[in-house]
């Protein structure tokens, strides 16, 4: 499959809104209807998929990474060292800081899987090769759950059935890895999906025939890997102007038909039409 260029090939990129969001790195949609992002002052946004239009809904202290709700309509969302929780009204509380012995550093990305349990990514710092992945269960226990990937491991996702965590991994080398998941919970030995040389892969989603879309923060790329092994771009822009250092990805709408991809580097949301429809994501009531 050729590269898309998101200027020219309409038929895949319908454009962008949500214009005048403060550089959204995380977009996700969520149990009520809506798709969330977050913005680089603290912002969290509510957005109307169906009419193009967003609200800013609260306010938090820092600039807010990856994000998740559950299936009371809270949003759980990276920010600072923390991770935070909030209702529909915007009332915000802190949901976990790391353990007592090891606090978060960099959280960046969350995940539920289907018994409310919480998976972070800490990325930690930036090529200090410190980062690890936190478990959080229903009860608010905070636990570390892997230090196998400690090369700024990013975005994740779970697999359909809920057996392996695939985490992309940021540096040394660039890759997308998946842990397994056993019966008890407990991570396996990580397995390299595919190696991405030359990018630093950010976000991840299934799709429901079981493919994985890997956003990057660089190069301005989206790419796309079957079920086979092959990987393939599926949207550059070398302008870097409608895809901007998309980092997270998600997809949305009644159907989970339109894919959305945040844009670090500038102030939108873009979309794009791939006539796919997203693997459902999991919202435990909590």
């Amino acid at each position: 499959m050729p590269i898309l260029d998101v200027k020219k090939d309409v038929s895949y990129c319908v454009g962008s809104f949500g214009e005048g969001l403060d550089h959204p790195e995380c977009v996700t949609w969520g149990s009520d209807g809506y798709a969330y992002a977050g913005g680089e002052g603290g912002q969290l946004y509510r957005i109307n998929v169906t009419e193009n239009k967003y609200e800013q809904f609260s306010q938090a202290s820092h600039f807010v990474g990856g994000m998740c709700q559950d299936g009371s309509g809270n949003l759980y969302f990276c920010s600072g060292n923390k991770v935070y929780k909030t209702n529909s009204k915007g009332e915000i509380s802190e949901y976990s800081s790391g353990t007592p012995a090891v606090p978060m550093v960099g959280p960046n990305y969350p995940a539920f899987d289907t018994d409310g349990n919480l998976y972070v990514t800490d990325s930690g710092e930036w090529e200090k090769d410190n980062g690890r992945i936190f478990k959080i269960s229903p009860s608010g226990q905070t636990k570390i759950w892997s230090e196998a990937l400690q090369t700024f491991p990013n975005g994740i996702c779970l697999s359909s059935n809920g057996s392996h965590l695939y985490v992309a991994v940021s540096l040394n080398p660039p890759r997308i890895e998946r842990i397994p998941i056993d019966a008890e919970g407990e991570p396996g030995n990580p397995e390299i999906v595919v190696d991405m040389p030359n990018s630093v892969p950010d976000g991840l989603a299934f799709d429901s025939d079981g493919n994985l879309y890997i956003s990057c923060y660089r190069p301005d790329s989206i790419f796309r890997l079957d079920p086979t092994g092959t990987l393939e771009v599926l949207a550059h822009d070398y302008e870097g102007t409608l895809m901007a250092a998309p980092t997270n990805i998600a997809f949305c709408g009644d159907n989970l038909d339109d894919l959305l991809s945040a844009n670090l580097g500038r102030w939108h949301i873009s979309r794009y039409n791939i006539k796919a429809s997203g693997l459902p994501l999991n919202y435990p009531v909590i």
